[in-house]
Order: structure tokens, then sequence, then C-alpha cells
């Protein structure tokens, strides 16, 4: 920090002090209580607006569920990661921060920096890596990103919510030595680097306490350890316990107006249950956010003139074609040939149909998708390009989209309208405040989901509905079905609370004629329920074609074509948040589709469209694969320019990518008798594969460009390694170098035993770079002293290992260029 930035945090600090002492108890306890979903209240006596706070990792939703106010749609986390570029997510953050801006948002709920402990996780893609070096810096450039345009990020979920099953009360037992060497550590490097102002604590336990009632890891870690200084926000319907949760460091119980704080703890107070001590720094660390972003008169904000305005489509494009990953290139296939004549068969429904993001909390809705159907046709001449869809991976009815133009009406019990909001599928989801304009809870009887539905396809088409309570489905002005869907055996908690996909009814449609929809929705009693919410949808499946005669289709399109471009995907019925995956396969007869076309076009490339690891059993028997994550609204634009090689495919694997899920060494994410063993304790990713021998389809930090990179010299120190490398290629080009440390042999420590277990190798350090042809690039990699460092449980301290350490400096795990060795005292 520079003394002007210290002087104005001791300005911001002073009028801080200077408000929290205008404040009564009542009033202190109600700031620390959201006031609705999204929201603090304001306190005009002292000057503080209302704080408003957004989900958003990959885009800012803002405080409404709608389309009507779109949102600029980013690659996932995970693709974020696969960058390996913490000033490419400095920028990303950057454009968050405008985003959130226009949107009147001055807490971003991001980023999501727990592990992928195991490829089974259902968040997989909300997440950056495997191995938490690579997600503290990634996440320390997201953080920096957003807090340079003055907006507050809270980096989640602190700590151990790497899985989704029981999330809500699983005891996960994590041991002292791994908690801190793994997932802890990102979260430690991002406060360290980029003074984060805000943290969220997780739903789950670790080690027999509830996280929003955590003493040791929030006041003990997190404050006294670390100097973490910010707002400690709990997550949605996280806090369980107003006197465990004050005292456990939670600053603020979100969401509003229920929580466990505002009158419930200011009668804690004066029953003598908390002091009032607790309470005033909990307000000091929510006044401090205020001042940070600007929320508190007389507290000069953090941020006063915001940076540059950010193109976001651009940006949007260029982060998607810096993620994706090009795992395989038989005989440099790509990038594609696209001269004169040369034609592409694009095959799959993922290819039209794009999956751009990963659901659950995340999910945004933008002004524009760019499928990869949308991106090659934009890109290619005419009579270059032809589609078929090969093969669906959706086998039951989704929200209504493709076709569909869809508002939400809607009325009281006499049927008058209160107001209505554009839909951009047919599922409608609010919560809380979400409802179009004129419509309350209390005055709400119904719901239609209304609109006209313009087939692409003749044939017998299905209407469904998912969701809990009475409904009537028209289509076409005629009633096909009208009863009430009840609560079935559904475990999952999301499934739960919105229902299962259920078919209703069949029609038969012709394509391109206008067919009118409806969907009516009785509105509950919702008066006693501490979150009101209305979660239903009008779902569609198009007419279901023999699927042999689809790939038949597919075949006969790439059997006629000088390359295959196959896009396979995951659905949000196979990962997404609220549940963990059963299995790594790709859904429906996708696998038989890329075998089918591979078998009778040897340049066939393979897209893979999904947020984490697949199983790829076709993948010896294509030139190409090309890993997309959930790439943004951009992603097929950016597709064409990577297919097309107008850009190079940027990213390196940020987790390892097993060959069958039986390979995987921690697949365990369903808890027994509510605990959750992390038994594996250090040994997971590239850490546990390197252990047990295993060798995984691509290894962690794999992947390919398209020019070729010469390593020429290493020298190495105990803080730093610095690396020359030359691109020997016809092109420009980047290249990730990366720095990992093996133990050799221990040198003496004493008394102290040295027989510590230790993975073979770890990451200590990366640089991404890029030179054009023929130009070298030298560059330093600081060695954190931390890497030499273990946790050691019996001393309950960080102790530096000496000895002989070899010093990788690799292109991939496990694929060294340059070896060199240190002695550490």
């Amino acid at each position: 920090m520079t003394d002007a930035d210290q002087v104005r945090d001791q300005i911001r600090d002073d009028a801080v002090e200077a408000a929290l002492d205008k404040l009564d108890l009542d009033t202190k306890t109600l700031l620390l209580a959201g006031q609705d979903m999204w929201s603090l209240p304001a306190i005009p006596a002292i000057g503080l607006r209302s704080l408003v706070m957004s989900d958003g990792p990959i885009g800012v939703r803002g405080v409404r569920w709608t389309a009507d106010d779109p949102s600029v749609a980013l690659p996932s986390p995970t693709s974020l990661a696969a960058a390996w570029d913490p000033e490419l997510a400095r920028r990303a953050g950057r454009l968050l921060a405008q985003e959130a801006r226009r949107k009147g948002v001055h807490v971003l709920l991001a980023p999501t920096v727990n592990l992928h402990r195991s490829p089974l996780g259902g968040r997989h893609f909300e997440c950056y890596s495997e191995d938490p070096y690579l997600t503290g810096a990634i996440g320390s450039g997201y953080v920096s990103g957003v807090q340079d345009g003055g907006v507050a990020t809270t980096v989640k979920h602190f700590v151990g919510n790497d899985a989704e099953t029981d999330r809500f009360t699983v005891d996960n037992a994590i041991a002292p030595r791994p908690l801190r060497e793994l997932y802890l550590a990102p979260f430690e490097a991002i406060v360290a680097r980029a003074r984060p102002w805000g943290v969220m604590t997780a739903y789950n336990q670790v080690n027999g306490t509830t996280m929003t009632e955590h003493r040791y890891l929030v006041n003990e870690v997190l404050r006294g350890e670390w100097g973490f200084d910010g707002c400690n926000v709990s997550d949605w319907m996280a806090a369980r316990s107003t006197a465990g949760a004050l005292l456990g460091g939670m600053d603020v119980a979100m969401p509003g107006p229920t929580t466990v704080y505002g009158p419930a703890l200011a009668e804690a107070v004066r029953a003598g249950e908390v002091p009032e001590a607790a309470v005033d720094d909990a307000v000091r660390h929510v006044l401090r956010l205020a001042a940070r972003v600007g929320a508190l008169e007389g507290a000069p904000a953090a941020v006063e003139t915001p940076p540059a305005p950010v193109d976001g489509r651009a940006l949007a494009r260029e982060l998607a074609a810096r993620g994706f990953v090009l795992v395989r290139n038989e005989a440099g296939l790509l990038p594609l040939d696209a001269s004169a004549g040369r034609t592409i068969a694009l095959l799959g429904a993922a290819a039209r149909d794009a999956r751009v993001l990963g659901g659950g909390s995340a999910t945004v809705f933008p002004e524009r998708i760019v499928s990869p159907l949308d991106g090659l046709a934009a890109a290619l001449p005419e009579g270059a390009l032809t589609y078929a869809v090969g093969a669906d991976p959706c086998e039951e009815p989704t929200p209504a989209d493709k076709g569909f133009e869809l508002v939400a009406v809607c009325r009281d019990a006499s049927g008058a309208v209160l107001g209505e909001g554009r839909l951009p599928t047919g599922q409608v989801q609010w919560i809380g405040d979400d409802l179009p304009a004129g419509a309350t809870y209390e005055t709400m009887a119904s719901i239609e989901v209304r609109g006209t539905f313009v087939p692409r396809e003749s044939g017998e088409h299905t209407f469904g509905t998912r969701g809990l309570g009475a409904f009537s489905l028209t289509v076409g002005g005629r009633r096909l079905w009208s009863g009430v869907q009840g609560m079935g055996d559904e475990t999952d908690p999301f499934e739960a609370f919105f229902g299962a996909p259920s078919e209703r009814a069949r029609v038969t449609l012709a394509e391109g004629e206008p067919v009118e929809v409806s969907l009516t929705y009785q509105v509950p009693d919702m008066s006693g329920l501490p979150l009101r919410a209305v979660m239903f949808s009008l779902l569609h499946l198009g007419p279901r074609r023999d699927p042999d005669d689809l790939i038949a289709e597919a075949v006969q399109a790439a059997r006629a074509a000088d390359t295959a471009v196959v896009v396979v995907a995951t659905t949000e019925r196979v990962e997404s948040e609220g549940f963990d995956r059963a299995d790594l396969a790709l859904p429906g007869r996708q696998d038989d589709l890329v075998r089918a076309v591979a078998a009778v076009n040897p340049n066939t490339v393979v897209v893979v469209n999904a947020g984490s690891p697949v199983e790829l059993p076709w993948r010896e028997d294509v030139a190409a694969v090309l890993l997309t994550w959930f790439p943004g609204q951009e992603g097929g634009a950016a597709l064409a320019d990577v297919l097309l090689g107008r850009a190079e495919p940027g990213g390196r694997l940020p987790t390892t990518w097993p060959a069958l899920l039986a390979d995987a060494p921690v697949t365990e994410v369903v808890p027994t008798d509510g605990r959750l063993e992390y038994g594996e304790g250090l040994f997971i990713g590239y850490r546990a594969y390197e252990r047990q021998g295993v060798v995984p389809a691509y290894p962690f930090g794999h992947g390919l460009g398209y020019t070729d990179w010469a390593y020429e010299s290493l020298e190495a120190t105990p803080d730093a390694v610095r690396v020359r490398v030359t691109n020997t290629g016809a092109r420009p080009g980047r290249e990730v170098v990366q720095v990992y440390l093996a133990p050799a042999a221990t040198a003496s420590e004493g008394a102290r035993s040295t027989t510590a277990e230790r993975p073979a190798s770890w990451l200590a350090g990366f640089a991404n770079i890029a030179a054009g042809p023929g130009e070298s690039v030298e560059t330093e990699i600081a060695l954190p002293a931390r890497a030499f460092e273990i946790w050691d449980e019996e001393a309950r301290g960080w102790r530096r290992i000496g000895g002989v350490y070899e010093v990788r400096v690799s292109h991939a795990h496990g694929d060294t260029r340059l070896t060199a060795t240190l002695d550490i005292a």
C-alpha cells in the first residue's frame, strides 16, 4: 500500500467509527440481517445507503431474475483457470465490476475457490482447479479485478464445500494438514495478495462445527492469523444460530427479512448470551465494506475513478479462446484449412443449442448466445458448412427455449392482471423481490406462462411441467392436462424444491406454423415461509426420431465433408449446482455418434462442451479433441476463431482428466451417517495419480497450441527460477511454463522428524508467456517460501523442510523439459 492508500484507509476507519457511535443496539442488529433477498437496510441517519449483493461468478445477475436486464455471460470459472493467467482473470473481474456498477450492485458473490477434490463434484464448473496454488493465483487476479472497479467480492465457500451431496448438513472430516495445505490455501493466498473485502461462509460443517459458527477457522485463522479485515457473509439460509453465528465470526445473515439476526440478536444481547462488543465488531465490518464501495457518507470510496470501459463481447470471446484446451491434435489437423472448396460437417445437437453456462446460482441471461453453428456459419463461406443433429444429449423435456416467445402474467383471485414480465425460457424462478412490477405474493393468485411457439421440426412435440403445485396446460387453444404435481422421493434439495421434470402431453405440430401455448400455475399461500419464492417451468421436447437414423444422417454428412466437427455436451441434469454426478459418461448416444463419424472420416474433430471431466472412450480414434468447458455467450464465435486458426487455443488443464471414473483416485462425495471423510489426505488430483501410478487420459497442465516451443535454459535459486524458451514454430503463440518441486532427500533438522509424508511433486509456480515465430523469452518465476513448508500438526504451525529438491520446469505435470537441483537449508 502507498502512503496515500494508508491515509485513505484511516479516513475510512474514522468515518466507520463515527457512524458506529451513532447507532443503538436495535439498529445495529438490523444492519447485520438482510432486509430482503439481496440487500442490507439503509440507515439515512448515518449516511449509509443500502448495500446490494448479487450472484455473479461469470456474469452479474442483479437483484432480479429477469431477461429484461441482460448480463454479459463469461466462460465458466474452470475455463478461466484453464488460461493459467491471473492478469486475464483480473481483466474479467474488471468487466464484472463494470456490469455490477451498471446494475447498482455493490457486492459480487464470487469467486468460488473450493477445490476439484473429485471429478464427481457437481459444482466443479464453478470452481477453478484441483490445485490450491493455481486456484489462489487465478482467484487473486479475479478479486483484484473486481475490486479495481470499486465492487466488493465475497470469496467462497469458506471452507470445505467441495461437493453438493447433503451440502447443507454434511460434516466434512478434514485432518489439519490437508485442511491447511489444500483447502484453506487458496483463501489464504487471496487474502494475502488481493485483500478481499468479503468472504462467504459455507453451509457445511468442518470437523463437527458448522462453518457459520466456526470460531477457530473464522476468528482465529481467517481474521487472526491472516489479517482479514472484511465482511463475512453467510451463504443463503446457512445461518442456524443467533449466538453461535455471532460468536463464530459471522457478520451478516442472508437473506432477509427473517434471519437469526435482527431482533433475535438484540434480544440475545439483552439476555446476556452475547456481548454487545461482538455486535459492534460485526457492524464495524459491514460499515467498512460500505465505506469501501462508496455507500457511506464521509468515507472516501476505495476506488473513486473506475477503470476504462471494457468491451464485454470482445473480452468474452477472448476469454473463451484463451480457456479452450486442445488435448489432441494428430498430424496438426488444427487449425483447419478453410481455403476455397473445403467443407466441414458440423454434428451434434449441442452444436445448434449450446450450453454456455453451468446453471444454478451462476445463471444469468445474456443478450445473445453464439452457438457453434452460429459461429462457424458466420465465419465460413456459403456452402462450406453442413449440419446434422446426429445425437441429442437431452432425452427428457427441458424449459421451453428455441422457437418460444413467452411472458409470465401475474393475476389476482379475480383474474385481474397485476403485472407481467418477459421470459427467456419456460422457467420461472422468482425468489424474494424478483416478481414483475405490480405483483406481490400477498395479491398474486395465479401465474400464466403464455406465448407463441414456432416449431423447428414437424412431428410429435412433448410438453411438460416442473414444479410443485396445481397446473393447467393448454396448446393451440386445447387444454391438454390439468392436475397437481406433488413431492416425490427426491433426495436432492434442489429437485425437492423444484420438482422433477414430468411429461404431460404430446401434440403433432408442423414446422414453421405458430401455435399458442399456456401454462397456468396456482400460487400457494406463502405467508408463513421465511423466504418466499416461485419456481416452476413449462417444459418442451422436440420430436423424437430414431437415434440410429440420426447417427446415419450424421455419418452421411461426415463422409461427404473434408472435416467432421462433432460437438458433445453434458446437460443440466448431468452437472449443475445442487447435486453431484453419478458417473462421467456423456449422456445419450453421443459416444456412438463420435465412433460412427470417426469410422468414415479420419479428419474428425471432437469439441467437448462440458464443465468438468467426462469419459472420452473414443479419444484415440479421432484426429483432434478440443475442450471448451462452458464457454460463455461468445463461445461459438471463439470456437470458429480457434478451429480456423484466427486464435490459438490458449488453455492448459486446471484439473486432471481421467480415462475412466474407475481411474480417479478420489470419488467419494456421498457422506455416511452425515459425515464425509477426506481420508485421502493430501492426495487429490495429480498428487494422487502420481502416488498411485495411474496414467490419466490427460495430465494436469496439459494443452497443445499451434506452435512449438524449445525450453533452452534454467537457473534456479531458493527464491526463484529463470527460464528461457523459444517459439520454434511458424506462428505466434502462448506457452504456460510450469514449475514443480520434487523432494529428492531431506537434510537434518535437528530433533524434528523429517519423515512427514509429502506428494512426489507439486506445483510451485508458473508463467504465461507469449512470443512470435523464432522469438525467445526469458521469464522469472518466484518460488514462494510456502512451497518448501508443511503444516506441522503437532506444533500447529508451518515448518520449513530442508533438503534436496529437484526443480522441474514442465509443459505439463509429468512432461518435464528442464531440471535443476536445489539444496534448501
